[in-house]
């Protein structure tokens, strides 16, 4: 599920992730849940994209019950992040996947989350953080790949496997990418 404030992204970065696609100008914002079903990678079967609006909160939350992993896309302050953190644990499963995206790593004026206070806050909640841009593609692909690599690695383990690490995955690729993958 892709939750965060209204105008923040949550659509435009899920209509890159499986057209390839960037809607440039401006849309009617999503009312209610929107939701794509995903024919890049099989394993990721339904992604619903919420509304961000304070108004449709209380629809949103009776899918967080079913959901098994949030992309959370947060403007800069710590208090909106926490209180769609709060939300996710209130309605949520207590397994769920989490994962921070600082959106609009393209526009210095318009950004989601700055870099630098994106992986602070990540760190305070411990949730993996990565910048992500719908305009470039930048690390879209790899935002929602790392999820359903987590999400599959959790269905396939066996007792004795060794966890895997989203965290871990997601620092690796960034690296090896130059942060600047698409």
């Amino acid at each position: 599920m892709l939750v965060g404030d209204s105008g923040v992204g949550k659509t435009c970065l899920l209509v890159r992730f499986k057209d390839g696609a960037f809607l440039a100008g401006s849309f009617i914002s999503t009312v209610g849940i929107d939701f794509r079903v995903s024919g890049t990678i099989t394993y990721l079967h339904t992604i619903w994209d919420t509304a961000g609006q304070e108004r449709f909160r209380s629809v949103t939350h009776a899918y967080y019950r079913d959901a098994h992993a949030f992309i959370v896309l947060s403007p800069s302050l710590s208090l909106s992040l926490q209180a769609w953190l709060s939300e996710i644990h209130e309605y949520a499963q207590q397994d769920v996947v989490l994962m921070l995206l600082g959106n609009k790593a393209d526009a210095s004026h318009d950004r989601s989350v700055r870099r630098e206070e994106g992986e602070r806050l990540a760190k305070e909640f411990g949730v993996p953080f990565m910048e992500t841009s719908a305009r470039s593609g930048l690390n879209v692909d790899l935002a929602f790949t790392a999820i359903a690599k987590e999400l599959k690695h959790r269905a396939m383990k066996e007792p004795d496997e060794p966890k895997f690490k989203l965290h871990e995955y997601v620092n690796k690729e960034m690296k090896t990418a130059g942060c600047c993958r698409s």
